[in-house]
Parts: C-alpha cells; sequence; structure tokens
C-alpha cells in the first residue's frame, strides 16, 4: 500500500515507538564513534612515532602491525566473545580473579568496555599505518634544523610532525567514523545487542527491523 511520507514522519517523531528506538540507537553509534576515535587517534600517532625507521625492525613491525587488520569482523566478534567470558576466557578470568565483578552478558558498562578495547585492538593499528606513513614522508632537513636550532622532542612533533601528518589524519578520522559508525558484526556477535538495549547500534537495529521483524517500510 502507498504510505508516502508516514515512515519518515514516525522515523523523526521521538515520542513514537520507531522515532524512539532509532534516537536511542543513533545516540549509541554517536557516543561509540566518538568515543573510538578519541581513543584511537591519539594512541595510533604514539604507536607511529614509536615504529622503527630504518633497518629489518621495519619490515617485521609492519607486518606485526597489519595483521589485526587481516581478521574478518566475524572472526574477531567470535575472539572477543571467548577471550572475555569470566569462565574460559583469558581477559575475563583474569579481571575476576583480581576482585572485580566482570560480566559483559550482564553488565551494561562491561558490555561496552568490551567492545570499545575489541575495536581499539582491531583498529588501532590502521590510524597507525597512516599516520606512519605521513612520518616517513617528512623529508630529512626538518629534523636537521630542528636539531640545528636546539628543539626539543616535543618542539619537534608540534611544529613539524602533527602539521605533516594533518592531511593523514584527517583521512584516518574519516575512515575510522566511517567504520565505526555503521559498526555491526563484532558487537552483534559478542553481546547481540544487550544486555538490554546497551549496545544495540543503529546497524543492529535495522537488521532486527527488516530481517527480524520483516517490517520493511519502516527499515
Amino acid at each position: 500500500f502507498w504510505n508516502g511520507t508516514g515512515w519518515f514522519k514516525e522515523l523523526l517523531d521521538p515520542s513514537s515507538d520507531l522515532g524512539g528506538r532509532v534516537r536511542d540507537s543513533l545516540g549509541r553509534n554517536l557516543a561509540f564513534s566518538a568515543i573510538i576515535l578519541a581513543i584511537e587517534v591519539p594512541l595510533g600517532i604514539a604507536v607511529a612515532l614509536a615504529m622503527p625507521r630504518e633497518g629489518w625492525k621495519v619490515a617485521a613491525t609492519l607486518v606485526l602491525m597489519a595483521m589485526p587488520l587481516l581478521v574478518p569482523w566475524n572472526v574477531v566478534g567470535t575472539i572477543w566473545q571467548v577471550f572475555a567470558r569470566g569462565d574460559i576466557g583469558l581477559l575475563g578470568y583474569t579481571i575476576n580473579r583480581l576482585g572485580i565483578d566482570y560480566n559483559y552478558v550482564a553488565d551494561p558498562l562491561a558490555a561496552w568496555i568490551t567492545i570499545i578495547v575489541m575495536d581499539v585492538w582491531h583498529w588501532t593499528s590502521l590510524v597507525a599505518l597512516l599516520c606512519y606513513a605521513g612520518l616517513k614522508s617528512i623529508p630529512d632537513a626538518y629534523y636537521q634544523a630542528a636539531r640545528i636550532d636546539g628543539a626539543s622532542r616535543w618542539a619537534v612533533f608540534r611544529f613539524i610532525q602533527l602539521p605533516k601528518m594533518r592531511r593523514v589524519l584527517i583521512i584516518a578520522v574519516l575512515l575510522r567514523f566511517m567504520d565505526s559508525f555503521m559498526i555491526y558484526t563484532e558487537p552483534f556477535v559478542v553481546t547481540g545487542g544487550g544486555p538490554g538495549n546497551s549496545t544495540t547500534f543503529l546497524s543492529i537495529e535495522l537488521v532486527k527491523l527488516a530481517l527480524g521483524q520483516f517490517d520493511l517500510g519502516k527499515a
């Protein structure tokens, strides 16, 4: 049947069931993306600065950094689903042995922390590799001038390295925002959107509408 703009009106109405669900899941998505960017971008820069610049260690480090990026999303979710379990998972068992009540299945905060740490482990390498490429493109003349002027390590980073990495960082932020905003597989495998709806992001909400309830009009 012809519904016109009815679904869009309901979508934009936060008092409706559809509008409320979309508003809540969109808020979770934006919060997740903001947290991910706040962690991964500075951490990626720090890792890139610590990576070797010459010798055989460069190739070994690049291969090591690229390994998490080769793992498929569903496998990442499965790995962390087992890794974070309190009974058989190394992470969950260790945290519980320290006297911390950790259960990502029942505690929303633990679920959020697990998903954030999982994403940081999976995708910080991308930011680090992009920043490393930006650092390698800086001519040695800049560093020679800084040594002659007696610039400190912080001054070199602030006035040489960071400005030269600006374009690379813009690309890294855009890529990570897009990837984090459309995240689906990892939280779906680890928590299924729970406990409750605490990790139900926009993509999971869409799949629930389209495939779970077969409500294609709203979806």
